[in-house]
Parts: structure tokens; sequence; C-alpha cells
């Protein structure tokens, strides 16, 4: 299946995508089939048809998104689907199901890289989105072809997903846009308050299980079994789609060059494999010339690939997860560790690990620059810590940091540290508030003790 469509004062141009076994290119599938797995039990992957976007050039690339970069043309101004060739040209466009999600701030962390020994650090903030996380940007893709589905007559009742919290919110939200009905499997008692509320309150069906994500996800791939119900996972790539364009987005906000390292936080390792992607087809098409390296950043109690790391990748075991303030990637088993490893190797990669004491203060030093980190940008930069430590980060390297979900998700995080309630957890950049009496005097005292001790 295809679809065409005129850019601005264009001539149409016509693109395709399938479904494509990784280990059989020939066996494809149309990205509106209900199916996930391949012949011999692996992931499906999204292809695109290569040769028809080489009939543009690089530059020609370059024009046609910034063109489009946040303006209001229906749906080019979304960060996702401004790069609709690129991403699902199969889906018509009145199906679009966007709330013009992407085109994030990529923030310059000035402060806290000086005080890090490096002059070039950025966070990439994947939070500042409609649903608070960068979930936004495969749901939109995935709501997309099930519309376009739908409307060709697939009987499909519900859509559904296992989730942490951010999936959840993303697919209920999305779902309730496209009036299509929404299951959201949870975790019982390991999601945020924020978390929990956003699909209760977009009128998802709610089921929160006495199990971790693993289990949620064992039974969600059960019920999806069922035609008439889609899988909202990332091992459905079409979610992949959408997220590969954090890493086309960066090298666009950074004036189509590529920086020198990427660090994303590692769950299910589905943004691991889409920033690969969208960063290899910038690179085959020709808009830039080189590739970052890639470090994928696991918290020390939910970290199979950073086992796996240690073997050069020979050897991978499914574990256990163990409670983590990074809630979002208490992920023992991640669905996308192929995908993952796959583009680590192909981008000189690398995995660290943090432990919850790295990965609090570590927020919280972002904080106090500036920004508003949530547990998991935390365990990309104290990944990025121990890199810079070590010296493989160099001090003039272009750094960015994905952090991938609003910090005011997590606010009971950022109280429990600033209260030392964390577990586990020295608070050593804790800073709560001080109780004084309506006393002028005693409220002086206090600040000019304050403001020297900051001179020192």
């Amino acid at each position: 299946m295809s679809a065409q469509y005129p850019s601005e004062n264009e001539e149409p141009m016509r693109y395709n995508a399938w479904f494509a076994a990784q280990d059989n290119p020939d066996e494809r599938y149309p990205l509106t089939e209900v199916v996930y797995y391949s012949q011999s039990g692996g992931l499906l992957e999204v292809v695109h048809d290569m040769e028809a976007l080489r009939q543009r050039s690089a530059q020609e690339w370059r024009d046609l998104f910034e063109r489009r970069w946040m303006r209001t043309i229906w749906p080019y101004g979304s960060g996702v689907w401004g790069k609709k060739e690129w991403v699902c040209p199969i889906v018509d466009d009145g199906n679009v199901v966007s709330m013009f999600e992407g085109g994030t701030n990529l923030f310059w962390a000035e402060r806290l890289g000086a005080e890090l020994g490096i002059d070039d650090l950025w966070i990439k903030l994947c939070g500042n989105s409609h649903t608070g996380s960068f979930k936004d940007l495969g749901m939109t893709v995935l709501i997309s072809v099930v519309r376009q589905m739908m409307a060709e007559g697939k009987p499909i009742r519900a859509v559904a997903c296992a989730s942490t919290g951010d999936t959840s919110a993303a697919l209920a939200c999305y779902g309730a846009a496209a009036g299509i009905p929404t299951i959201v499997f949870l975790p019982k008692g390991k999601v945020s308050v924020a978390q929990l509320v956003q699909p209760i309150a977009h009128g998802a069906l709610v089921l929160a299980l006495d199990t971790d994500f693993d289990g949620c996800m064992r039974i969600v791939r059960t019920i999806t079994a069922d035609q008439g119900i889609y899988l909202a996972n990332s091992l459905n790539s079409l979610r992949i789609e959408g997220q590969k364009t954090v890493g086309i987005e960066i090298v666009q906000q950074f004036d189509w060059q590529a920086p020198d390292w990427i660090i994303i936080p590692g769950g299910n390792l589905g943004n691991t494999a889409a920033l690969g992607n969208g960063l290899s087809m910038l690179h085959e098409l020709g808009l830039i010339d080189r590739l970052p390296r890639i470090v994928c950043a696991q918290a020390e109690h939910a970290n199979p690939l950073y086992r796996a790391y240690l073997t050069g990748f020979e050897r991978y075991e499914a574990i256990s997860a163990r409670p983590t303030a990074a809630s979002a990637i208490q992920i023992g088993d991640p669905v996308s560790v192929s995908r993952a490893i796959r583009v680590l190797q192909h981008f000189d990669g690398i995995v660290e690990q943090a432990s919850e004491q790295e990965l609090a203060d570590a927020a919280a030093r972002a904080d106090r620059s500036g920004a508003y980190a949530c547990p998991h940008t935390g365990v990309a930069l104290a990944a990025t810590i121990k890199l810079i430590g070590r010296g493989i980060i160099k001090k003039s390297d272009r750094v960015v940091v994905i952090s991938t979900a609003h910090g005011l998700k997590f606010s009971r995080f950022k109280v429990d540290y600033h209260e030392s309630a964390l577990r586990d957890v020295v608070s050593n950049y804790a800073n709560p508030p001080l109780e004084l009496p309506a006393d002028t005097d005693a409220v002086r005292r206090v600040i000019d003790e304050r403001m020297e001790a900051a001179t020192k």
C-alpha cells in the first residue's frame, strides 16, 4: 500500500513502508495488517523504500523539513509528521491523530556542564510534550495507523498496552482523541499517582495487576492474540517509527550536525533502537556525514542489557528487576533487547548503569542548574558523569542527554529526596524549606547566612 500527497508548492512524490522480518527481508506485511511477529518468531521491523527517498537530495530533505518545522499546516507542524515520509507515509492525512507532539526544547545545560568539566552539555526535553513524555511520539503513529485500519474496515475493538506509566498515559490520550477504546495494564502500586491518573482521566479501562511490568507484558501479549485488540507496546515497531524522530530532531536543532554522544535511559529499550534508526536514516540519506556514539543507561536494579554488555553481548539473560526510583525503566526482560544491541554495535555504543544514590544525586544536581529531571533522566545523567570521570567523554565533546519525561510526573521522588526519605539514598543535595517564626530579624539572619555560604 502506498500514499501520495503534496508538499507545499511541490509535485507529489510516492513513498512506501512495510513490516519485514529481520532475518528474511522478503517476508513483508502491510503496515495496516494486525501482525507483530515474523514467521520465525522475531519482531517485525518497519522498512522504508530507501530508493524512493533518495529521489530527493540531502539538501532537499533539509529544506523540506525546515519549511515544515513547527508550522500549522496539518499535520506537518508536528515534530513527528513533519517527517512523514520517513516515518509512516501510508497514513492518509485525514486519519492522522496528532497533538503537534515533538519540537521539544534542546536545553543547554551550561552550568551543569561546567560543573562536570565539559563545555557542550545539552538535555533533550522530550517530556515537554502533550502527556509529558516521549511516548507521545510513538503513540501518534500507532493510533493513526489504527485509525487508518478502522477506516479500511479492520474489526479492531480496542488498543491495549502494558505500562509502567507513561505509555498508558499516551495511549489513553491519543485513543481518546481518536474515539478508540483503550485498555492499560499497570503493575499495582508501582507507578506514580500523576501517571496513574492520566489514563483514568482519559477514560481508559485501567487494570492494576498484582505483578511487575514484565508480568503485565506477558498478559497483554496473550490478550492481544485476539485480532480485535491491537497491541500498543514498543514490540510493535510502529511506536519505534515515531520515537526515532528524536534523533532526527536533535540533528536538525544543531543545524544538521550530529553531536558526539547521545545518552539514553534504557528500560524496554525501544528508545535506544528508535534513535539509532533515525540517525541511521540521516546518515544513509546523506544529511549527516558521521554518526554519534550512543550510550544506553540502565538503573542498577534493572540492568539486563548492562550485564550483557559486560560479556560483549555474547550472553543475555532476563532478570527479575528490583524496585528503583526510575520506575518506568524497572524492566528485567526488555522486548527490544535485540534491536538495541544491534544499534549499540553499529554506533560503537556503551552501556552504563546507575545506582539509586547516583541517579538521585544526578537528578538533584541537574535541578540546581535549572533543569527539572525525572529519575530516568537522572540515570542518564549519572551515566554521563561516570563517563566524563573516566575520560571517555572529553571536555570538548558535544553531549546530548535524553530526558524522557517531565519531572512533574515524579514530584513524590523530588519531595522524598529533599526530605531525605528515599530508601538507601543519602540526599547530598537536599534543600528542604526552613520553618521560621514570623520575625524579620530571624528571616534576615537566615538569608545572610545562606548568602554568605553561597559565596564560599
